[in-house]
């Protein structure tokens, strides 16, 4: 009976300060530590800080080397695009003065409409790449949170097309399409065959698959469609995805030749490459100065990738998608 007596009576009041207790420690602590947040952050700056200035200058030379490699033959062709005389030498990079113009870009607009050809090139392009992320979601989306009989087949299938060149596909496809549907002399008749990317498909596959299956398996529960759950919570999830694979996408309806070349005669929807292209074959032996206008036409050209790129670095380099899934 002793030991009873001598045994603290426990009381409720006791069991519930304790918690709340627990709860000011560690609600002291996060106060703490995001107190010394701030002094955190100031240590990394200064750390990062302290890494670049201890860049050695070996390794800043060479850095700047392979910009200048890198970007040098930019700097040619705008350079080219503005001499009065063309100079093809070494020295022609660092022209004078005098022989700095504007005339080239006005002499090749003049003759196959600058402007025009980059309205072409900017309808094929936004349709490919439309059709691009729309097939390209639905399909990854099918790979990657969905579950049928030859999953695995259409997969593999999908990466045995990424194998095939796409000069072996072009006497059937312009017979399908252009004797076939009719397509010929038009902007759907050019997008088509580029309307389904594998590459980004895989790219939105490989997205989907990071995505917890819980967040998918609960929408499920409560009722909502495969399409609202892929255009409610899969999409925002992947929006890296989505610039990354408009990026990859960009660059190769943009600069594509072949096929537009092969489909249209009109040069009325002719995009810019073939314009440029006609001009090198037809027009540009009569010019008075054919090596500035064709880098004019060329600058005209890769102005806009140039400039996407540069716009959407931080995005294209960014794979992470962690920082958008909570739970």
């Amino acid at each position: 009976m002793s030991i009873f007596n001598k045994a603290p009576l426990r009381n409720d009041d006791d069991d519930d300060r304790r918690p709340r207790a627990g709860a000011s420690e560690r609600a002291a602590s996060e106060a703490a530590s995001s107190a010394d947040a701030p002094g955190s952050a100031v240590s990394r700056k200064g750390s990062s800080v302290a890494k670049r200035k201890n860049l050695g200058v070996g390794s800043f030379l060479l850095l700047a080397l392979g910009a200048f490699v890198f970007l040098f033959p930019f700097y040619y062709m705008f350079i080219g695009s503005l001499q009065t005389s063309p100079d093809t030498s070494v020295g022609g990079a660092f022209p004078s003065p005098a022989n700095i113009t504007g005339e080239n870009y006005s002499n090749i607009n003049n003759s196959i409409d600058l402007l025009k050809g980059l309205v072409n090139s900017g309808v094929f392009t936004g349709g490919v790449i439309f059709f691009t992320v729309v097939f390209g979601l639905l399909v990854g989306y099918a790979l990657a949170q969905m579950q049928f009989r030859g999953k695995g087949f259409v997969f593999g299938m999908m990466l045995l097309v990424q194998m095939i060149p796409f000069q072996l596909l072009l006497i059937p496809l312009y017979v399908m399409i252009v004797r076939d549907y009719g397509l010929a002399d038009t902007y759907l008749g050019m997008i088509l065959p580029f309307a389904i990317n594998s590459t980004a498909v895989f790219v939105f596959r490989q997205y989907f698959m990071q995505l917890p299956s819980t967040l998918f398996e609960a929408a499920r529960i409560d009722g909502a469609s495969e399409l609202r759950i892929l255009w409610q919570i899969a999409i925002p999830l992947v929006r890296p995805a989505i610039v990354t694979a408009v990026l990859l996408t960009f660059i190769g309806p943009w600069n594509e030749f072949l096929w537009p070349f092969l489909v249209t005669k009109d040069q009325a929807i002719q995009p810019l490459a073939v314009s440029l292209a006609n001009y090198i074959s037809n027009i540009a032996a009569t010019a008075s100065n054919p090596f500035g206008a064709i880098l004019a036409g060329a600058c005209v050209l890769a102005a806009p990738a140039v400039a996407l790129f540069i716009f959407f670095q931080r995005q294209f380099i960014s794979t992470n998608i962690g920082s958008s899934v909570k739970g």
